[in-house]
């Protein structure tokens, strides 16, 4: 039993990893892009534009992989405050992500 919540301890770090790597190269990229944009003489708002899908992107991955990582942490041997929390982070999450997928949304469909 140790040895598994060991292994599930170290995916757990892992996909946490994973996720802060998706969410910051998709601010790099987004940044990028801005910047790209911004030097070619594009219309500001379009660079946003385009800046903001890519963050949004990213956030969407990368919140998805969090979610992941916190159910697959509380999986061996949760305790009802450890249950409490894993709702109260996906609840949060999920909102977020619904926002995001929103925005992403009504940005692609003004296009």
């Amino acid at each position: 039993m140790i040895f598994q919540e060991e292994i599930v301890g170290y995916f757990g770090a892992f996909f946490q990893v994973l996720a802060t790597i998706v969410i910051t190269s998709g601010i790099i990229k987004a940044f990028v892009i801005f910047i790209k944009d911004a030097l070619l003489k594009k219309e500001s708002n379009e660079a946003i534009k385009e800046s903001r899908l890519e963050i949004g992107h990213s956030f969407s991955l990368g919140l998805g992989i969090l979610i992941g990582s916190s159910i697959l942490k509380t999986t061996i041997a949760p305790s009802w405050n450890d249950i409490g929390q894993l709702a109260a982070i996906i609840g949060i999450r999920t909102l977020l992500n619904y926002f995001l997928r929103k925005d992403i949304k009504e940005m692609n469909n003004n296009d």
